[in-house]
């Protein structure tokens, strides 16, 4: 794999990572990423002892794909590219507490005729019915009522 990006520590950016190695206070993840940047280090002083991605991949036991974003985020952020990423994109709550409400309150009311208890589809079906949502599996029926803890089904 043809490196993407080039790494040319300074002399203090090296004592930093050097320190993080040697310290036995850093956590493994980043001991490891601060040692496949020091292996990747192309810059002067490094001389004849230049490593490839391959081989810094193989001799620390990670991917080649995670040395290349982890050069990439050490280019753009510095020494924040050894933070955890974090997910900021959140999937929106299809049904908020109105819905359980109505939910929780259908559960224990009477069943309908012909039947001698509410089931989970049934139970989907009404919330449909009643146009609080749109469609709704019986599993989500079944966790809402497990969260609440209304198991009267």
């Amino acid at each position: 794999m043809k490196p993407r990006y080039r790494i040319e520590l300074k002399e203090e950016e090296r004592e930093e990572l050097s320190g993080l190695t040697r310290t036995g206070k850093t956590n493994a993840r980043k001991c490891v990423y601060a040692q496949a940047l020091l292996l990747c280090d192309s810059g002067p002083h490094c001389g004849e002892q230049r490593w490839k991605v391959t081989e810094v991949a193989a001799a620390l036991g990670i991917s080649e794909r995670t040395i290349e974003h982890l050069k990439k985020r050490y280019i753009n952020q510095g020494m924040a590219a050894f933070e955890p990423l974090r997910r900021t994109r959140r999937k929106e709550r299809k049904f908020d507490g109105k819905f359980e409400a109505h939910l929780i309150a259908t559960a224990c009311s009477a069943s309908p005729e012909g039947h001698a208890r509410w089931t989970l589809s049934l139970l989907s079906q009404k919330m449909a019915e009643l146009k609080i949502v749109d469609s709704v599996s019986n599993s989500t029926v079944q966790r809402t009522l497990k969260k609440t803890n209304s198991v009267r089904i």
